[in-house]
C-alpha cells in the first residue's frame, strides 16, 4: 500500500484529491495538512511514502516546506500540486527536492499514475513541463550541486536523457531500445555520475542548461 499525504490550506482541494486516491485499492491517504507549518511538524511524524504539496499556501509556502523537510533530511518523494502554471515555482520547486510536478486539473490516471512512479523511486518530468522548464531557464540560473562541466556523454547515454526527459521510466527507455532494464540502470548512474547530481530530475535540467539535449 501506497502511503500519500496531502499538504493544501483549501479544504475542498484536498477532500478532492482524497477522493480521487481512494477509487485506487493501492493508495492510501494517511494524513492531512492545512498549511506549511503543520506540513512542517506532521511530515516527520508520518513519514509518508509521497507527499501531495501545494505551493502557494498562508504561514509557510510549499518551496519553505520542501526546504525545511530537505534541511531535517525528512523529505518524502514529493509531487508539486499546484493551480499555477508558474515557472519560477516549479524551477524553486525542483530545486528544493521535490521529484514531480503536476496542475490541480489533472486527470486521475494522471495522478494515480505519477504518486505510483514516485512511490517507485522515479521522477515525473513530462514534455509538456520540460518544455516550459527550457524557457524558464533562459532567464533563470539554477544552482545545483553539479559538476560546472558535466563529462562527454556517449551517443547512447544522450540518446537516454533525452528519453528520461520526455519523462519516460527506465522500463519504458529499455523497452523502447530493445535492451536489458538492468543495462538501462547502469546507464543512468553513469549519466547522474557524469553530471554530478543525485536524481534524474537534475539530470535533466542539467542537461538542459548545458544544451545537451
Amino acid at each position: 500500500m501506497i502511503r500519500v499525504m496531502l499538504v493544501d490550506d483549501q479544504t475542498l482541494v484536498r477532500e478532492g484529491v482524497r477522493s480521487l486516491l481512494a477509487l485506487a485499492s493501492d493508495i492510501e491517504v494517511v494524513g492531512e495538512a492545512s498549511d506549511g507549518a503543520e506540513a512542517l511538524v506532521m511530515v516527520p511524524q508520518i513519514a509518508p511514502d509521497v507527499l501531495l504539496l501545494d505551493l502557494r499556501m498562508p504561514n509557510m509556502n510549499g518551496l519553505e516546506v520542501l526546504k525545511g523537510l530537505q534541511a531535517q533530511d525528512q523529505l518524502p518523494p514529493t509531487l508539486i500540486l499546484t493551480t499555477f502554471d508558474d515557472d519560477e515555482l516549479v524551477l524553486g520547486g525542483i530545486e528544493a527536492g521535490a521529484k514531480g510536478y503536476l496542475l490541480k486539473d489533472v486527470a486521475l490516471n494522471d495522478l494515480l499514475d505519477a504518486v505510483r512512479s514516485l512511490a517507485a523511486g522515479q521522477t515525473l518530468v513530462n514534455p509538456a513541463i520540460t518544455d516550459r522548464l527550457l524557457k524558464g531557464l533562459k532567464k533563470h540560473i539554477t544552482e545545483f550541486s553539479a559538476l560546472e562541466t558535466p563529462e562527454p556523454m556517449t551517443q547512447r547515454e544522450t540518446e537516454i536523457l533525452r528519453l528520461m526527459a520526455g519523462g519516460y521510466s527506465n522500463k519504458e527507455i529499455a523497452r523502447a531500445l530493445d535492451v536489458a532494464e538492468g543495462t538501462i540502470k547502469n546507464h543512468v548512474s553513469n549519466i547522474l555520475s557524469k553530471m554530478g547530481v543525485r536524481d534524474r530530475t537534475r539530470a535533466v535540467l542539467k542537461a538542459i542548461e548545458a544544451g545537451l539535449i
